[in-house]
């Protein structure tokens, strides 16, 4: 067993999963038993449909899960005044972490200072409500250029974090990008995996390497199977 996962806790890993309610063929009840599995597991936030805000807003009340949301989803290409507008109205509705999609056609076209006022203007509705905001790159379409180049624009905007993925690309996360990522902003940013962290073997992985949060479905199943490696570890030791 390494070093790294004998020093984490429950609350270390469990902290770190954005518990994902995005898919648009989620019904009702679907939405209700994620929230209700999110504070089961006590994850850091749910990152819900803007449609579900509110209902999550009232399931997780009491809890210390978070209530998280997307903007300009999944696309980004949402105008600056379309992606302000859905910003105030989710943290209306009690949202309190935004995920946004950057403009990524702005970004590839080489419009950086479009891409980042917009985010800028974001952030300033989000920060003046004491919210996160996290932009997504959506690395898939991106080079390694424009990737570092899109991370320094999140953090000279005033984000919090630069995300991967929308989860709707054709590809997500991998281990290359995100330590290209993390050696792209300072500390003061985290890095958000998204796609594909789906093993404990995986999600361990990243946040081995500087990812500070990860978007996730299988939830239940890496924190179940994180309990039982320390169980089985604890066992072992007193075995000994």
């Amino acid at each position: 067993m390494s070093s790294f996962f004998e020093q984490l806790s429950y609350g270390d890993i469990a902290k770190t999963i954005d518990h994902s309610l995005l898919k648009p063929e989620l019904d009702d009840a679907s939405v209700e038993a994620g929230c209700m599995l999110a504070v089961k597991y006590d994850v850091a936030s749910v990152c819900a449909r803007p449609r579900d805000v509110e209902r999550a807003r009232d399931l997780l009340a009491g809890s210390t899960v978070a209530v998280g949301t997307v903007i300009g989803f999944p696309h980004g290409t949402s105008r600056t005044e379309t992606k302000v507008f859905e910003s105030r109205l989710a943290l209306q509705n009690g949202a309190r972490e935004l995920d946004m999609v950057i403009d990524i056609g702005g970004l590839i076209s080489g419009d950086d200072r479009y891409v980042r006022e917009q985010i800028a203007q974001v952030v300033e509705v989000a920060h003046k409500e004491g919210a996160l905001v996290k932009v997504i790159l959506e690395n898939a379409y991106l080079t390694d250029e424009q990737k570092v180049r899109g991370c320094q624009l999140v953090e000279a905007a005033g984000a919090d974090f630069v995300k991967t993925s929308t989860g709707y690309a054709p590809s997500g996360a991998t281990i290359d990008d995100l330590k290209l990522m993390r050696r792209s902003v300072s500390p003061r940013i985290g890095i958000k995996a998204a796609h594909g962290i789906r093993t404990l073997d995986a999600l361990l992985e990243v946040l081995e390497i500087g990812v500070t949060r990860v978007g996730a479905t299988q939830t239940a199943a890496m924190l179940d199977e994180f309990k039982a490696r320390k169980a089985a570890a604890a066992a072992a030791a007193a075995r000994s």
